[in-house]
């Protein structure tokens, strides 16, 4: 089934997402790509399933084949309640990004996203295509994310809604070692 819909709610997060990406991309949970297709620097999409347009496909996100600090940015844009061990995948962002880097994630609340799911489910490829894993929840709420966030080792810079208020773009930064300055 043609998903009209999901592909725009795709384009909107992805104009949302662009004016926080610096320098080297890294997106995962990219699905089809839509983010880094759009960007015009480098990136690199990677998931857990083939989806037409990712460039790198895994077993785990959490463990990736990237040297450390190799991104500027890396986003999760409307999955990270889609992957399972969050916390690692979290920490392995924190890897990959150079000190004055930035993590951008987007997200809804989880009671908007279990009946948006619902509604959606003839046409939403997560679930009639790659299928809905064990660990996955309907979606995170700002405590939640800042919690995983701090757990990781970030702290938050900023939020912002967007898509009429509903969803919520979330960048986070590395938090400086104790006794190190802040990144300006």
């Amino acid at each position: 089934m043609k998903d009209t819909l999901g592909k725009a709610l795709m384009r909107w997060r992805v104009r949302a997402v662009l004016p926080e990406v610096r320098g080297r991309l890294l997106d995962i949970g990219c699905g089809t790509n839509a983010l880094v297709h759009a960007y015009s620097g480098p990136g690199t999409g990677v998931d857990v399933f083939a989806w037409e347009g990712c460039d790198l496909v895994v077993e785990v996100t959490a463990h990736l084949p990237y040297d450390d600090t190799s991104f500027d940015t890396v986003t999760i844009v409307a999955a990270l309640n889609h992957i399972p061990n969050r916390l690692e995948v979290l920490q392995e962002a924190h890897r990959l990004l150079q000190p004055e880097g930035r993590l951008v994630i987007t997200m809804i609340p989880p009671g908007l996203s279990r009946v948006w799911h619902r509604l959606r489910r003839p046409w939403d490829a997560d679930q009639s295509e790659r299928g809905v894993k064990e660990g996955e929840v309907w979606g995170l709420n700002l405590a939640q994310t800042a919690k995983l966030l701090g757990q990781a080792g970030f702290q938050v810079a900023f939020r912002r809604r967007f898509m009429l208020g509903v969803n919520t773009l979330t960048v986070a930064v590395p938090q400086p070692a104790e006794g190190s300055p802040r990144p300006a």
